[in-house]
């Protein structure tokens, strides 16, 4: 992995995954900064990590090769105007994990075509397990697209888009679905537990279930997701009363329009911002 020297505007729990993907695949710790305005976060991210901190954006600008913007989307219009005003821009890479902020928009923002790959990470990266869709304009370097990638697979998983509306899918299928499996394990908790099971053995056992089931689909790769819901699924058997339920009543048509939602609700926000 290259180690450009990287700093993180936004000291939040996603540049917290980064920094400590990056710090157990080798990253050197003097290479990375952080930036934040109150000091609670920063002091424990050095403690546990031992990377340089600074309250002052203008400093970490200077500091870095590439900066991670992990502001919210409000806030970042205001935070650019500062980078702008008061730093040389040119050379730098940025790494966007703003939500809903098109590049076009950033580079407006920075006030200049500088290269900006925009990042949507989803939660499990929090434990290295995150599914991150990243998309980059012609600005990016093919070295610098090489840097994105492995800086956002001490993390995880990866896959770029070649359109920047496809980010809008990877939010969909990625990036908010880890709310829909929750929902589905709550609503199983809720059933067992009308079934007479206490809530810690009800939780025990569904989410022991999805982490298995996970675990099937991640050492089966050759194997589509239907066959593998085939090889459980005995004829006339209650894995298959169950199934038949859920079909019946057209889960696919609930998850279809439940992630074209989520894609409607990405394109409201990019208007807005």
């Amino acid at each position: 992995m290259q180690q450009k020297k990287l700093a993180f505007i936004g000291a939040g729990n996603m540049s917290r995954s980064i920094i400590s993907g990056l710090i157990q695949s080798g990253y050197d710790k003097t290479r990375i900064l952080a930036s934040n305005p109150s000091t609670p976060k920063l002091d424990k991210l050095k403690e546990e990590f031992g990377i340089q901190i600074t309250q002052s954006n203008d400093e970490a600008c200077q500091f870095a090769d590439a900066i991670v913007l992990a502001v919210k989307p409000q806030m970042m219009g205001d935070m650019c105007t500062e980078l702008k005003q008061n730093n040389d821009l040119s050379g730098k890479l940025f790494l966007s994990i703003a939500a809903g902020l098109p590049v076009s928009r950033l580079q407006e923002m920075l006030g200049g075509e500088y290269p900006v790959v925009r990042i949507m990470p989803n939660t499990p990266s929090l434990l290295g397990k995150g599914m991150s869709g990243m998309y980059a304009d012609t600005t990016v370097s093919q070295d610098n697209r090489t840097y994105v990638d492995d800086v956002m697979n001490s993390v995880g998983e990866t896959v770029w888009v070649e359109e920047e509306d496809g980010i809008n899918g990877v939010i969909a299928a990625a990036g908010s679905s880890p709310a829909y499996f929750f929902l589905f394990l709550q609503a199983m908790q809720e059933e067992a537990i009308n079934m007479g099971f206490d809530k810690a053995q009800s939780r025990l056992m569904v989410q022991q279930a999805m982490l298995g089931a996970a675990e099937m689909v991640c050492h089966n790769p050759d194997l589509e997701l239907s066959e593998l819901r085939a090889q459980v699924t005995s004829k006339g058997g209650t894995t298959a009363a169950a199934v038949n339920t859920l079909i019946d009543l057209d889960l696919s048509d609930i998850v279809s329009k439940a992630m074209r939602a989520a894609v409607a609700r990405a394109e409201e926000m990019a208007k807005q911002l």
